[in-house]
């Protein structure tokens, strides 16, 4: 401690504090900004109607398409050659873990990455709650808005086999993310209700250039994401009709 305030001892304050702000710098405690060409957060489905066997098929999917070259070419085929990607499980509302933190993937080497991290992850939620799609939205909003990674295209990919019945509205909750410049893909699995494509279309997708690919089932999931893989990081989506309207059988 200085005994008085004099010059050296201001001096030697600065120096303590420089000492200590390069240290959190090295610990990565403080990240810099980084830019990409897409933000996105993937969010998969683990309520009531999901077996161990149908996440597991989730997870083997999306790790598949980071393997894929097709995706890989893709992502550098964007002005920056790369995207930061997290993954989430959701259930019920407020009921969400990150499988996946933030990863850069600019070439094969980090998508390879993403897809082992993607391997090594595991289940921890079963339901109980409902199926909550607003509440792995506003999950994806705030995961998004908390990065220290940044881009034009910020995307939330919401895949599920149910519509939205527990939390708030989903179509609230979409209109919120789309206000804030945040679109919601969909990857709609049809096995349990052939319709729910529909339902996604009307409801949960949203922002310009939103769209969804469905899947019919659990076992054709894996193709369905590399085509809306590919499709959303080269910012090429099939031409949409009006996202925002809602019909009298609501959410």
């Amino acid at each position: 401690m200085c005994a008085t305030i004099g010059t050296s001892c201001v001096k030697r304050l600065q120096l303590g504090f420089m000492a200590f702000l390069l240290a959190v710098l090295m610990n990565g405690s403080v990240r810099a900004t980084e830019s990409a060409d897409l933000v996105l957060v993937l969010a998969i489905d683990a309520s009531n109607s999901v077996s161990d066997e149908r996440f597991e098929l989730q997870k083997q999917g999306y790790a598949a398409a980071f393997r894929n070259p097709q995706v890989v070419k893709a992502i550098m085929s964007g002005d920056l050659q790369s995207i930061a990607v997290t993954m989430i499980q959701w259930t019920g509302p407020f009921t969400t873990v990150r499988m996946v933190p933030w990863l850069l993937v600019n070439d094969n080497e980090s998508a390879e990455e993403l897809a082992v991290a993607i391997d090594k992850s595991t289940r921890e939620l079963y339901g109980g709650s409902g199926t909550s799609i607003s509440g792995a939205i506003d999950e994806g909003v705030h995961l998004i808005s908390e990065s220290f990674y940044k881009a034009t295209r910020r995307t939330i990919d919401i895949s599920g086999d149910g519509v939205n019945t527990s939390g708030r509205s989903v179509v609230s909750a979409r209109d919120e993310a789309v206000a804030k410049g945040i679109g919601i893909n969909g990857l709609p699995i049809l096995s349990i209700d052939p319709h729910l494509d529909d339902y996604f279309y009307k409801f949960v997708i949203g922002g310009p250039g939103a769209f969804m690919i469905p899947a019919a089932n659990y076992e054709s999931f894996a193709e369905a994401i590399v085509k809306k893989l590919i499709l959303e990081i080269a910012a090429n989506p099939p031409p949409p009709a009006p996202w925002g309207a809602v019909l009298a059988r609501g959410p």
